[in-house]
């Protein structure tokens, strides 16, 4: 069997649709290297999520939202196999979305990237599907503690299909509506940020609120810390990979990348520290961070450092008092994903409009017409248009997939009033993060009581279950009333 023939039996396709594969020589070996390192280290954002939204969530709740991205990373990359690239990066479709050619990858073989033609296809669907595989994870924060694990797990597989996908398409395909008309978006700000926002504020409203709404600091903040950690580094690697070459331009994005989370932390931590009796918060500092990533995410391709600047304290500034709107759009979204990343993707989508620049695009031979700065005024238009589409295709049919999967019998999204109470870490996974520590605690309980005395954690009165003897009696015998302090 030859090359042609071995690829096709490896990817599916017809030994009549594919050449044989090309010598080493054909795909540059130091882009292909680029790519693939980039590609493997922004796969840190997916824990870096994780972190994020274990260490804001109760401790009861924050297992699960751990699993949930690392399930979103299982579940997206197969979804991507089976359709999703297809959907996304097919060569030819309508203005909506791509055709079903490369179902399973299939006649995709040896053939080069749409956009960069010294690297393999294959290997840009991997680096897309990293887009696709941390995308839904951000959408969690906007509900957590209190959905039920494999209904989101489903959620997850149908939200790519009918909202990233499509996204997707129109902002980076070719042939999609949103690319032809030319609105403007390097890394991600309408497919990734808008539509995350919009789906956390449609989520949100479509399971209601928490029993228990009220607002409690992060009862890990090392967590948060190592998750905003994670989140940064992947971020400069994502934006600075999204040209797919290894460049003045990609140098160019993880300096303007990195100046716009700085400034965004700052100003947020500013704003807390006078707002917030002169302290300075460790949880501001990480938001204003992110707030500032989303804020420059799409324009990071297309403006000068200096530019940057500003998309990190206004995207700041507006994200920290866009998070007043909960009470007024009466929605639980419990990690404020709306405000973060739904108002930082809108800021940053009409920034773009204003700032972005045709020299700045043109070091790697890209041709646009700028912004403001250029002096095309109708370039704010176009990004408006394209982001009022995305965050309502998004909001719908996030609404939409909702519904659906709520009427399927077992499959109901809102854990019982009981199971939040207990938390979804035991009712769902059957294993509370901190087990260990309690088991700690027990033990030494244990030992600072007479041997006479049993203490088991799940009895109520510190007494194994079935003893006859009451509370008062237990009491008055040894001044331990219950083990539910510990």
């Amino acid at each position: 069997m030859d090359a042609s023939g071995r690829a096709a039996l490896l990817f599916g396709g017809d030994n009549h649709t594919s050449s044989a594969l090309p010598p080493s020589k054909e795909y540059d070996p130091g882009v292909v290297t680029w790519l693939l390192m980039t590609t493997a280290l922004t796969w840190i954002m997916v824990p870096g999520v994780g972190f994020f939204y274990n260490g804001m969530a109760r401790s009861k709740s924050s297992l699960n939202l751990l699993m949930l991205c690392l399930w979103s990373c299982a579940v997206v990359s197969i979804q991507w196999y089976l359709i999703g690239f297809t959907l996304c990066l097919s060569d030819t479709g309508n203005f909506m979305i791509g055709n079903v050619d490369h179902l399973f990858l299939r006649n995709v073989d040896d053939m080069p990237s749409f956009t960069n033609e010294k690297v393999p296809q294959l290997l840009a669907s991997i680096w897309y599907c990293l887009f696709a595989v941390i995308t839904p994870t951000i959408i969690l924060g906007g509900v957590a503690e209190r959905t039920r694990f494999i209904p989101t797990v489903i959620f997850i597989f149908f939200w790519t299909t009918l909202v990233f996908d499509f996204l997707t398409y129109w902002t980076w395909n070719r042939n999609g509506w949103s690319f032809k008309i030319g609105a403007l978006d390097f890394g991600g700000g309408t497919p990734v940020h808008i539509s995350t926002g919009a789906a956390a504020l449609a989520f949100a409203y479509m399971v209601g609120k928490r029993t228990d709404t009220t607002e409690r600091p992060p009862h890990n903040m090392t967590h948060v810390y190592i998750g905003t950690s994670f989140i940064w580094c992947g971020w400069l690697i994502a934006n600075a990979g999204s040209g797919l070459y290894p460049n003045l331009r990609a140098v160019t994005v993880m300096i303007t990348t990195n100046l716009a989370a700085s400034a965004g932390a700052i100003t947020w931590s500013i704003l807390d520290y006078y707002r917030h009796g002169r302290k300075w918060s460790a949880l501001g500092f990480c938001a204003g961070a992110i707030c500032g990533l989303v804020s420059i995410t799409p324009a990071s391709g297309y403006v000068t450092p200096s530019s940057s600047l500003v998309f990190g304290i206004v995207g700041a500034l507006i994200c920290n008092y866009a998070q007043c709107s909960k009470k007024f759009l009466k929605a639980d979204d419990t990690f404020d994903v709306f405000s973060c990343h739904g108002i930082g993707g809108i800021v940053g989508n009409i920034l773009t409009g204003i700032f972005a620049q045709k020299s700045v695009a043109a070091v790697d031979g890209q041709e646009i017409d700028g912004g403001w700065l250029d002096g095309n005024w109708a370039q704010v238009g176009w990004q408006a248009i394209d982001t009022v589409a995305g965050f309502a295709w998004s909001f719908v049919m996030t609404a939409l997939i909702i519904f659906v999967i709520n009427k399927i019998p077992g499959l109901h999204f809102r854990a019982s009033p009981e199971e939040e109470q207990e938390g979804l870490d035991k009712t769902e996974l059957g294993f509370n993060m901190y087990d260990h520590i309690e088991e700690l605690k027990v033990q030494s309980i244990s030992e600072t009581v007479p041997s006479f005395i049993s203490i088991n954690p799940l009895s109520e009165n510190g007494l194994k279950k079935g003893s006859k003897k009451s509370k008062a009696e237990n009491k008055e015998g040894n001044g331990i009333e219950t083990t539910e302090h510990l």
